[in-house]
């Protein structure tokens, strides 16, 4: 892989994560207007449906396999059910935890689930195997989200004091 075709890889990640924190503030205060955070849920599913069937239609996507569709295993299906939890709980947690930490204890979250993922290939995956480097990213990226999430405590109990 070159390395400009692995920093376009790059920085299309990192805009896919930066949209996150934008989705989940703007879909808290959809649920307050639906009085609801599971509305603002529904909501934001349907807007996806919205605006990418147009999309699938633009690109003359051939229509899936219907065989696929009904010997599929279950856990194909649950991606969904994953959207739901992530979109459901960002709406309640936000709120109580701000934007920071909130998305850093969710991406600490994956990075863990990832890591699992890769070592022991589920779903596929390759298989790649947990190293001391990353057990240590891993370390690392907990001590950032400890000093985002209690930084501000930190802080106040620090001027409290003076």
């Amino acid at each position: 892989m070159s390395t400009l075709h692995w920093a376009g890889l790059v920085v299309l990640a990192m805009i896919a994560g930066a949209v996150v924190p934008f989705q989940s503030a703007i879909n808290v205060n959809l649920g307050r207007g639906l009085g609801h955070p599971l509305w603002a849920t529904l909501a934001s599913l349907l807007v996806s449906v919205i605006v990418l069937l147009p999309i699938i239609v633009a690109m003359r996507l051939p229509l899936p396999s219907l065989a696929f569709i009904g010997k599929a295993p279950l856990w194909m299906w649950a991606g969904g059910a994953f959207g739901v939890c992530f979109i459901s709980l960002a709406l309640v947690l936000l709120p109580k935890l701000g934007a920071a930490g909130f998305m850093a204890l969710a991406l600490a979250g994956q990075v863990v689930a990832s890591l699992l993922l890769d070592h022991f290939g589920w779903f596929g995956l390759v298989e790649r195997q947990v190293t001391l480097p990353k057990v240590l990213g891993v370390v690392l990226l907990m001590g950032g989200v400890v000093l985002i999430q209690f930084s501000d405590a930190a802080e106040k109990a620090m001027t409290a004091t003076s």
